[in-house]
């Protein structure tokens, strides 16, 4: 399981940034300033770390530099109140990943984070399982169940489902489906991606609501009761 640390002294911080962070499947642990984050990246492994800036006792930018000397690929995610160009050129010196300025929206953050483990260890992004009232996915081995019956989808639904899903409750227009799922040849080919959702919504049964069409925009996975 990917683990991941956040470190900020503001505990409504890392309570929000846990709670998205386990409903995506991963692993967290805390940490309430700099010191606190060296000492624990010293003994324990991380696939992420997502740190702010200003902190008690040792900030955020000298805790990434002193753990990036011992774990110099580790990524990270710097957080910060700040939107200064000098802040973000120093974290991309001492080689954060990114950097979000709050008040941020958790569900853009956990997209970056996706694509930071990605980028940075592909096995860690693909794995897991999400799991939705009786709607469950094992990304790891393509595998989709409906209330406790496995679903045999062709392949480009099951690459549309898993899209939508890890953007959920973001409005994605039908370009950005179509690029993301299809590739550049289907740019634009809004029958390839209706006619996709209509068998995909077939075989997700009673879960079909999820997926919510937006007149003259695209899609939206999102739960509704």
């Amino acid at each position: 399981m990917t683990r991941i640390l956040v470190t900020d002294d503001e505990n409504k911080i890392r309570e929000l940034i846990r709670k998205y962070a386990e409903y995506e499947g991963f692993e967290v642990d805390e940490a309430s300033d700099g010191m606190e984050a060296v000492e624990k990246c010293s003994k324990n492994h991380y696939d992420l770390v997502i740190m702010d800036i200003m902190m008690p006792n040792l900030d955020g930018f000298s805790a990434c530099k002193q753990i990036k000397q011992t774990s110099p690929d580790l990524p990270f995610i710097m957080l910060s109140a700040l939107g200064e160009e000098y802040d973000k050129v120093h974290g991309f010196d001492l080689g954060v990943d990114d950097y979000v300025v709050k008040p941020f929206s958790a569900k853009e953050l956990m997209m970056r984070i996706r694509a930071i483990l990605k980028r940075t260890n592909p096995a860690s992004a693909s794995g897991g399982v999400f799991k939705l009232d009786g709607l469950e996915i094992d990304y790891g081995a393509r595998i989709l169940t409906v209330d406790g019956e496995r679903i045999k989808c062709s392949p480009k639904e099951y690459d549309l489902l898993v899209y939508l899903v890890k953007n959920e409750g973001i409005a994605l227009t039908r370009e950005q489906i179509l690029q993301n799922v299809w590739g550049y040849d289907f740019y634009n080919d809004d029958r390839t991606l209706d006619t996709h959702i209509k068998l995909l919504r077939k075989d997700l049964g009673p879960y079909a609501r999820y997926i919510v069409t937006l007149r003259g925009v695209g899609y939206r996975f999102e739960k509704k009761d």
